[in-house]
């Protein structure tokens, strides 16, 4: 895959598949992609993402996921248009932690899975972050996430991982 250039706009890139997503950021406060995407999130993969089982999108949730207006926290989403119509296929969030750290998050939509989706979210993502100073990344992964493990090898290097029980906290930098 080719090094692209980061514009906080719309980003067209085209899929190892041959199918074209959308990478865009999220406005302040925008919400509406976020709720789009959580039903066609299946119960497995909420698990995976958010380590609980969550059969509706609480507020408290829905407003950790969102952009705020002095950029500690941004939110982008994957959309992939079928007749002019935008559909959210992903979403990767970022919460600061410090000045140099951020807590992460990738979610793809279970038929969207394994199609390079969530590496070029995570990609895009880190970039944005290392344009604001952050250059340390830290998620909570349970250990049965093949799917997220592996994507952490491709595009990070892990600098240091604890564990607490079925979860793990990793802590890497860009590839």
């Amino acid at each position: 895959m080719a090094t692209r250039q980061l514009r906080e706009e719309n980003d067209n890139v085209l899929l190892s598949n041959g199918k074209r997503v959308r990478i865009r950021f999220l406005r302040h406060g925008e919400d509406g992609p976020i709720r789009e995407l959580w039903p066609h999130l299946s119960p497995r993969t909420r698990y995976l993402r958010f380590l609980s089982i969550l059969s509706s999108l609480p507020d408290s949730l829905l407003s950790r996921l969102i952009a705020d207006i002095d950029r500690r926290s941004m939110a982008i989403v994957a959309e992939h248009d079928t007749d002019g119509t935008p559909m959210v296929v992903g979403l990767a969030n970022l919460g600061a932690v410090d000045d140099e750290s951020a807590e992460v998050g990738l979610v793809v939509r279970d038929d969207w899975q394994r199609q390079h989706v969530g590496t070029e979210l995570a990609r895009t993502m880190m970039l944005a972050a290392e344009r604001r100073g952050i250059r340390r990344f830290i998620g909570h992964v349970l250990a049965e996430n093949v799917g997220m493990r592996r994507l952490l090898k491709h595009i990070g290097v892990i600098v240091s991982a604890k564990s607490d029980g079925n979860v793990q906290e990793i802590a890497f930098v860009r590839r």
